[in-house]
């Protein structure tokens, strides 16, 4: 750039447009470097982490995104408010909407992202495919025109041929996306991602894809400055995903060599120069097995996988966003961006993976995070969990020499993760990263797919974990006699104890013998313990030789326990009536299976349905559950409307039971 005029725009206040994990992690750089930070929040995150942690913050609404964190005048007054000279969009949300970035720049406010044009021209995912395809770079082939008539959709895609690929043109993360087998389900899997793109987007528009089948995920990072500077940083494997959401992202790629590396890196360069980009950007890719690759979008904003990228180059995107966007020139060429070791980031989400992923809110009670590894987060023990938004609540990133270096740093720091209250994908996480597959380097966006059995296959509940929380639970039991160490002047009389850890009612007794051993006996056999330490959360003892630990949480006839690197949750059934067929559904109830909002009701009273048919879809996290009728007969009553929140366990629709 030289001999280029420098066009500085001053700012020293930043309005971070987000919550959450992104937004504390754009105060950690905004602050080093010197700027004041402004929060915003809805109702549900008046008490938030982020808000407690920035030096002013702004209301801007109720719960829903659309009442809040998507209404783009309350962010601009918010700004004006604050003093903000500048807003950070984060990523999600508003991030890569071209009237957010206007708004911000009629306002007189720097918009820390690229300009309006560019959201408007790559952000669009059909109007990025023109351009590339313009540009001579391998698109997959698809629609994306203006009808977005159900019946000219329809034709279409039996055009391009199933199965295909419905995707919202704003946004990403997944959401207002489908894979459709054939014609028959495609009508409702376009109302579907259509009515998730409008709830997380505002804006229902959707292309149609070929599915290109078992790729790699590979994105290219990029970033570009006013002077018509760009550089890449080097790719990005986003391959392990559940329902098109990336769960686990490395860089560099263990399927892209250095020279592939150069061509896909030169195309993207090559892209943000022809339309001026400014700031960060990642241009994503399909690698099929044979190395050919297909452009699919660009994100014009930051990745919620960049600490990937900042381990293995040793930048700092969110530093190099707010330089470009204060008008410094990028300051780095293409030779000058090296890569040192392997990274790994896992997303840390609140959902039940044995349960179809199912979203899951509530109260965090004991939250603590392993050290001596980089984990983004916003939560701290007794942070709510809110139904609004998006499942992940941390993210864990590891680095290391190799590859293999990296990936068991983070199954060590994943077994140290303490998350009791509310259910985790921690670890479906861990078995994916020991998985042979992906040990090798070999997998795909089908690998869950593929492996799903092996994945999310129930852990059995072994005699030593049924003896662990049953010991447990009679040591915390506030009758209990007091522990403490060594012999006991007479044993206690045996203790029948009923225990659910998830899969099954077991039956066990627990007694503490002269000795001061504790000895349990389950389904005819016997385990001892001998309590070395027991503090409030902690517990160390010997067992079959071995001395151990485990750290747990009791909470009434619930008991959440942390041991060998898995998370138990036990429920004390000794004192409880016996559960009736209503908890699966088989009273003709259909219950709302978490905390959510009714997005679309299927039946209406005296409908016949078949024992497994939709009858209501739930907006739980920014994704769709839809909900089925657990027995045959006719719908009596709808107790919910279109738009209602409901919590978990509300009975939504009932159905009367054919004779």
């Amino acid at each position: 750039m030289s001999g280029a005029i420098v066009k500085r725009t001053p700012f020293f206040k930043i309005l971070i447009a987000n919550r959450g994990e992104i937004a504390l992690r754009i105060m950690r750089t905004a602050r080093r470097l010197g700027y004041g930070v402004v929060a915003v929040y809805s109702d549900a995150d008046r008490d938030a982490l982020h808000v407690r942690e920035a030096d002013q913050a702004v209301r801007i609404g109720e719960a829903l995104p659309a009442q809040s964190y998507l209404k783009i005048d309350a962010i601009i007054e918010a700004a004006k408010a604050s003093g903000a000279g500048a807003v950070h969009p984060g990523y999600g949300f508003l991030a890569e909407n071209e009237d957010f970035a206007r708004a911000c720049r009629d306002a007189g406010l720097v918009f820390i992202g690229p300009s309006p044009e560019a959201i408007l021209a790559m952000g669009n995912k059909a109007g990025a495919k023109e351009i590339m395809q313009k540009t001579g770079v391998p698109c997959v082939p698809g629609y994306q025109g203006a009808d977005q008539s159900g019946a000219v959709m329809l034709a279409e895609a039996k055009a391009i041929g199933f199965p295909v690929m419905i995707k919202a043109v704003a946004g990403g993360g997944g959401r207002g996306m489908r894979l459709v087998a054939d014609a028959a389900a495609f009508p409702d899997a376009l109302r579907s991602a259509r009515s998730e793109a409008q709830g997380a987007f505002g804006d229902p528009t959707v292309i149609l894809e070929r599915a290109i089948v078992d790729p790699r995920h590979i994105e290219i990072q990029v970033f570009g400055d006013r002077y018509g500077n760009a550089v890449h940083l080097g790719e990005r494997d986003c391959s392990v995903q559940r329902r098109h959401q990336k769960l686990i992202e490395e860089a560099p790629s263990p399927a892209v060599t250095p020279e592939l590396r150069a061509r896909m890196g030169a195309v993207a360069v090559q892209a943000v120069k022809a339309i001026g980009y400014e700031g960060a950007g990642t241009l994503e890719f399909l690698l099929d097995r044979a190395g050919n690759f297909y452009f699919m979008e660009m994100n014009t904003r930051l990745q919620v996988e960049h600490p990937v990228t900042e381990a293995i180059t040793g930048l700092d995107l969110v530093e190099l966003q707010l330089r470009v966007a204060r008008g410094e020139p990028l300051g780095l060429r293409q030779e000058d961006i090296t890569f040192s070791g392997h990274a790994i980031e896992v997303r840390l989400c609140s959902e039940d993976a044995g349960h179809d992923f199912m979203p899951q809110s509530g109260t965090m009670a004991r939250w603590q995070m392993p050290e001596g590894i980089r984990v983004e987060h916003a939560l701290q023990s007794g942070s709510e969990i809110p139904p609004f938004y998006d499942s992940m609540i941390a993210k864990v990133i590891s680095h290391g020499a190799t590859r293999d270096e990296a990936r068991g740093r983070l199954i060590c720091a994943l077994e140290q993760v303490t998350a009791f209250g509310v259910a985790t994908n921690q670890g479906f996480l861990i078995d994916c990263l020991r998985h042979p597959v992906f040990a090798k380097g070999e997998a795909t966006t089908a690998f869950i797919g593929n492996n799903r059995d092996a994945l999310l296959a129930p852990q059995p509940d072994r005699g030593s974990d049924l003896a662990l929380a049953a010991l447990l639970l009679y040591v915390t039991h506030p009758h209990a006699p007091p522990w403490q160490r060594g012999r006991s002047l007479s044993a206690t009389f045996p203790l029948g104890l009923r225990i659910d850890l998830g899969h099954g009612v077991h039956e066990i007794e627990i007694v503490r013998e002269r000795d001061g051993c504790y000895r349990a006996t389950c389904n005819g056999d016997r385990f001892s313990f001998e309590i070395d330490e027991l503090d409030q959360d902690s517990i160390r003892f010997h067992h079959d030789g071995l001395m151990e630990q485990a750290k747990f949480l009791r909470d009434g006839d619930r008991l959440h326990i942390l041991h060998r690197g898995v998370t138990l949750r036990v429920r004390d059934l000794t004192l409880a009536p016996p559960e009736s067929a209503a908890a699966a559904g088989g009273d003709g109830k259909v219950r709302a299976a978490m905390n959510g909002r009714v997005v679309a009701v299927l039946v209406k009273a005296g409908d016949k349905v078949a024992a497994g048919q939709p009858v209501m879809t739930l907006e739980a996290m920014k994704m769709e559950h839809v909900h089925t009728a657990g027995v045959a007969g006719t719908v009596s009553s709808i107790d919910v409307a279109e738009g209602e929140q409901v919590t978990t366990g509300k009975i939504v629709v009932a159905i009367e039971a054919a004779a």
